[in-house]
């Protein structure tokens, strides 16, 4: 018989030695119960809080699409840079348990300002968007911070010979993400939409809800803090990749001509660090430099809740004529998606090209996934340039939109000095044309509008501010053409409401209650305030004028559309005539599965290709390094959309465009720097170097660290696929 190994004993941050309970008779640690349960909640209070972040910025803190896009994606990408700094902080100072609290502290934090500032009356709106800003930058210290430690805290919580329980683990812990991922991204959206308070959607309610998740999260990890193996700070090996990069360059930097020669220049370093860690290194940076054009896919993709989410927006949401979807709640769409595709890929897909004998190499993969994802992006614009014909652009700096009402008895002409606009008579009662750009020439302008009515001129004097919409009104009197100039709302109803008001021609006041909405239009020619209604057939409207009651017909009030409706005839009679100003919103939302459909196939064949190909073309202890340059590769792509969304000023179709065009090309460039990659063998470095030492007297260090690689196999194949859901 062989000799008897000993259980190993595991020394935490204090030193003191410490063995897990375990779960019912089985080998999992009940530490790890706390673990799950943390990240659920953590993984519902972030994302629930994204999923409303871009509306909150347009609808209470009121800035316009592309700040409210630049800001979502600077925060997208702070997220993804701090992850470097919580690995840094774990492995050379605090240890992952401690890390992961004090983060968490910072990240309830977050939630909590972020929360207080969407309470309406707490300050104005500069005290409003300070406390955004503040919140934002708290939980993406938070959430970046503890997104390397969590996973990696989970696989050390098992006994080295516990592998098949740890990778189970990792599977349980994946379920966890998805979990609170897409319950966040239905709910919130809910609680935001549904609930009101303060008089409008409860942001705060929204946000708040996030910040009591991420407080149970907090209090549940810590409330297994008795049970956990705390391994204390062991080094991260990135620190010592920089400084071995910065010597090699100092040293190269400073070299004269005199220096024997090196055939490359990281073996400048050679005098202080090993021959195997620097080819390590060598090996990290060949596949470090396929990374350079991966940013792109990751601009294209994080636009599913900014720019993807504002085109939901302008669509019908409605399926049937009971269930309405919140545009912000599509995006729950992808992680659905994705738990779906990752197994048919894996068992139909790919196992189907290699039938066919079509060598499929992970960088083939990859480049197909762009192509996939630039597809989701042309998809994308097809759709916006059909919803483009439902809605009323917002005029530029230094101009207002204008149109016309007559109600006058017979054809008008109008003259606007130094502009050809309404040139052709306009009939009376006739639908308004199209807005018309007006030129301003400034913040505003007073404009002298001349009136041909029945061979009469008349003029009138109006002061229009830029970016405003107008109506302008006409009707008779015996003295002469009346104007009125009335601003307009051309914005479209986030809430799929459509938009109503009322023009009384009568002599008599009216009341009219549309769907529980009361109305009071003044008489002769009274302006309604826009107000909004249901969507709904209104065939039997109750209205009053005088002592009399009446029954009109306003017929179907549509989704996202503003109407005006015209009040006609005598004493004894109402006679509606409804106009359309903002045409419903008539793209239906499910021509929005395509492009989530295109992108989630994209994701699968790049972002899990990925990593697992650059875990398997690099040693084990470099692959915290590949980790932080994956993640920075998303950060950077979120800094792409900052740039675009705030400089190149172009239509959303025509940035849709752009972003394929941009990505196919990256995608060109990839496939020439993989068409000339040589694929390698990490396991050959024990080949060239079988004088590795890591204390070869102690073999039972030897293995211990062979675990700690298999460990981070499974962690870094957690992140892989965790970012392929819901990072």
């Amino acid at each position: 018989m062989g000799k008897r190994k000993e259980p190993k004993l595991e020394i935490d941050e204090s030193g003191k030695t410490s063995k897990s309970p375990k779960l019912c008779g089985t080998n999992y640690p009940v530490s790890i119960s706390f673990i799950v349960v943390n990240e659920f909640c953590e993984r519902f209070s972030y994302y629930g809080m994204k999923a409303v972040l871009t509306l909150y910025f347009i609808n209470y803190l009121h800035w316009d699409q592309n700040l409210s896009t630049a800001v979502y994606h600077a925060f997208s990408s702070l997220c993804y840079f701090t992850p470097v700094l919580g690995a840094l902080i774990a492995d050379s100072w605090l240890g992952k348990f401690k890390t992961i609290v004090y983060l968490s502290v910072v990240y309830v934090l977050g939630h909590v300002v972020k929360s207080v500032g969407a309470i309406p009356s707490v300050g104005d709106s500069t005290v409003h968007i300070s406390l955004a800003m503040v919140g934002l930058i708290l939980i993406a210290f938070g959430t970046g911070g503890i997104k390397p430690c969590v996973a990696a805290f989970g696989g050390d919580q098992f006994d080295e010979e516990h592998t098949n329980e740890r990778r189970k683990f990792f599977s349980i812990f994946y379920v966890s993400i998805n979990a609170g991922s897409v319950l966040s991204t239905v709910i919130t959206p809910i609680l935001r939409g549904d609930v009101q308070c303060f008089g409008g959607d409860c942001y705060a309610l929204a946000f708040g809800v996030p910040a009591i998740l991420m407080v149970i999260a907090l209090v549940v990890f810590i409330s297994g803090s008795g049970m956990y193996k705390k391994s204390p700070p062991e080094g991260n090996v990135l620190l010592d990749v920089c400084q071995c990069l910065g010597l090699a360059i100092k040293n190269r930097w400073m070299s004269s001509k005199y220096d024997p020669k090196r055939k490359h220049w990281l073996d400048w370093a050679e005098e202080k660090y090993p021959r195997r860690l620097i080819h390590e290194i060598k090996m990290v940076l060949r596949v470090l430099v396929l990374y350079i054009p991966l940013p792109m896919f990751w601009a294209l993709f994080d636009q599913q809740g900014s720019r993807w989410t504002l085109q939901a927006t302008r669509m019908n949401m409605a399926f049937g004529s009971t269930f309405v979807l919140k545009p912000d709640q599509m995006q729950m769409l992808n992680a659905l998606l994705i738990l779906m595709f990752v197994p048919i890929f894996d068992m139909v897909v790919y196992p189907l090209i290699g039938l066919c004998r079509i060598n499929l190499t992970p960088l083939k993969k990859m480049a197909v996934g762009m192509i996939f994802a630039a597809l989701a992006f042309g998809a994308a614009t097809l759709v916006e340039v059909n919803v483009m014909k439902t809605v009323v652009e917002p005029a530029p700096k230094g101009q207002c939109l204008l149109q016309v009402y007559n109600l006058a008895d017979s054809d008008v002409k109008l003259s606007i000095p130094g502009s050809n606009l309404f040139s052709q008579s306009i009939k009376s009662y006739e639908d308004p044309q199209a807005y018309q750009h007006l030129e301003l020439g400034g913040h505003n302008k007073t404009i002298t509008v001349g009136i041909n009515h029945n061979g009469h001129f008349h003029e009138c004097r109006e002061t229009f501010t830029e970016l405003k919409a107008y109506s302008l009104i006409l009707h008779s009197k015996t003295s002469g053409i009346v104007c009125q100039l009335v601003t307009d709302n051309i914005l479209k109803s986030e809430k799929m409401l459509a938009y109503l008001r009322f023009i009384n021609t009568r002599s008599e006041a009216v009341n009219v209650t549309v769907g529980g909405v009361d109305f009071y239009i003044p008489a002769d020619y009274g302006i309604s305030p826009n107000k909004s209604v249901e969507r709904n057939e209104y065939r039997n409207v109750r209205c009053t004028s005088g002592s009399q009651d009446f029954s009109i017909n306003l017929g179907l009030l549509d989704y996202g559309a503003s109407y005006t409706v015209i009040l006609k005839g005598g004493p004894g009679e109402i006679i509606p005539q409804k106009m359309e100003d903002v045409k419903a919103n008539n793209v239906h939302i499910a021509w929005q599965i395509p492009q989530y459909v295109l992108m989630t196939a994209g994701e699968v064949m790049f972002s899990i290709t990925g990593l697992e190909f650059s875990y398997s073309q690099a040693p084990a202890n470099m692959k915290s390094v590949l980790q932080a340059g994956w993640l920075l590769t998303v950060a950077f792509g979120n800094v792409i959309v900052l740039i675009v969304a705030e400089g190149a000023g172009l239509n959303q179709w025509m940035e849709f465009l752009l972003f394929a065009g941009l990505l196919v090309a990256v995608c060109i460039i990839f496939s020439i720097m993989a068409y000339f990659y040589t694929y390698v063998d990490p396991d050959e470095l024990d080949e060239l170097f079988p004088d590795k030492t890591v204390n070869e007297d102690e073999d039972g260090l030897k293995k211990d660290q062979t675990d700690h690689m298999d460990q981070t196999d499974d962690t870094m194949y957690l992140n892989t696929t965790e970012k392929s859901t819901k990072m």
